[in-house]
């Protein structure tokens, strides 16, 4: 038995089904186990590695700040963190930022958020309104927005206050809210629960509900945000903004950070509120500064809609030929294929083959390389999965 699957077994908790592969290094689009095969890399981390394994931008940018400083705490000055700030706050709709390590905290943070806004500027309210079939992680306030049974029943009861409405029905979003609502939570593209894009009209809709009835609206990027769907907010791409969105994920392109943005309207926090020890230190944000800057100066947004409008042909193609899909959907570089049968068997199938691909359920295949793939990473990845499909 290999050492790591061991040690795996007898030391970790058994919080994931690891697949039986251990990864130890990556270039480019690629990774390699440890008996030396290479496997082209359609799952990026989780929508996280968005500059692929071992760029060497990035690698210089982190490796330089490790030689000065990783960490010196909140309690004082963060050039680094102010530089991040102005860089997300510039190129967004929202005014203030907040750094923690990962997208739950996110959540949590925007909760919180959420209900101090019920509190000073709505009589108290708060309630959330929240969607079926999201997922917004794990901890316990994130977990009680999630729309998911399957991840909830084992740690009931959870917040109270926290109503499910149906994703892309607008009358049910209406009906399910009241006057102690204080803010709606959805994903602009719904990641764990199938890669479900939001309809431009709801989410129009959504907005001007929630501003006319002093609503506070959040939007989880935390998966299709920071350039994954084409533009750097996937809501850019619907004509509206949220008053707070979550990021992680892709941000950190591999360290973990997380952040929420919010307008004026909703700078509510005050020191003692909430606090990160680690958020947006200096490493973390050496990294993420870097993705900003691929992204947004040296044009890999144009890339992205470049290299995912020729992945949308491909996979037309696909389906055409293919009597297993049921439907291919979803936005930019994120993208859920649903096909009869089981998603979890045909993406071990594709390993075997060299090719890395994530699933969103039982019958979904999720897509969601690194940003930095080309023409030749989609034709490669093609060719394995017309085998299976």
């Amino acid at each position: 038995m290999d050492s790591t699957k061991e040690k795996n077994e007898k030391y970790i908790m058994h919080t994931y089904n690891s697949i039986p592969i251990t990864l130890v290094s990556g270039e480019g689009c690629y990774v390699t186990d440890s008996t030396g095969k290479k496997y082209l890399d359609f799952l990026s981390g989780i929508a996280v590695n968005s500059l692929g394994y071992n760029n060497n931008t990035f690698n210089k940018a982190v490796s330089g700040q490790l030689g000065k400083i990783i960490h010196f705490s909140n309690l004082f000055l963060n050039n680094l963190q102010a530089d991040l700030a102005e860089k997300l706050v510039e190129n967004s709709s929202f005014d203030k930022s907040f750094f923690c390590n990962s997208g739950t905290e996110a959540v949590e943070a925007a909760l919180k958020l959420a209900k101090k806004f019920g509190k000073k500027k709505k009589k108290g309210a708060w309630k959330i309104l929240a969607m079926n079939k999201s997922f917004h992680g794990r901890t316990s306030g994130s977990l009680s927005l999630t729309g998911q049974m399957k991840y909830q029943e084992t740690f009931l009861p959870l917040l109270p206050g926290v109503v499910f409405a149906e994703f892309n029905d607008f009358e049910d979003l209406k009906q399910k809210t009241d006057d102690e609502t204080c803010a709606v939570i959805l994903e602009p593209v719904q990641g764990e629960g199938g890669i479900h894009p939001a309809d431009k009209e709801y989410l129009v809709n959504v907005r001007e509900f929630c501003t006319k009835n002093n609503i506070a609206l959040i939007f989880d990027e935390v998966q299709c945000g920071i350039g994954r769907t084409g533009t750097l907010f996937a809501h850019e791409q619907y004509g509206v903004a949220p008053d707070i969105v979550c990021l992680a994920k892709g941000l950190g392109g591999g360290l973990p950070i997380g952040a929420i943005l919010a307008t004026e309207d909703y700078n509510l926090f005050e020191p003692g509120d909430h606090a990160a020890t680690f958020g947006g230190n200096p490493l973390v944000c050496s990294g993420a500064l870097t993705v900003l800057t691929e992204l947004i100066d040296n044009d890999l947004l144009g890339r992205i809609k470049e290299t995912s409008s020729y992945l949308g042909k491909k996979l037309e193609e696909l389906n055409s030929s293919s009597e297993k899909i049921k439907e291919i959907r979803g936005k930019g570089l994120m993208i859920g294929i649903e096909i009869e049968g089981s998603s979890s068997e045909v993406a071990a199938s594709c390993r075997e083959q060299g090719l890395i691909v994530g699933t969103a359920g039982t019958n979904v295949l999720r897509l969601v390389p690194p940003l930095i793939i080309g023409k030749m990473e989609v034709d490669e990845a093609m060719d394995v999965l017309q085998m299976f499909l």
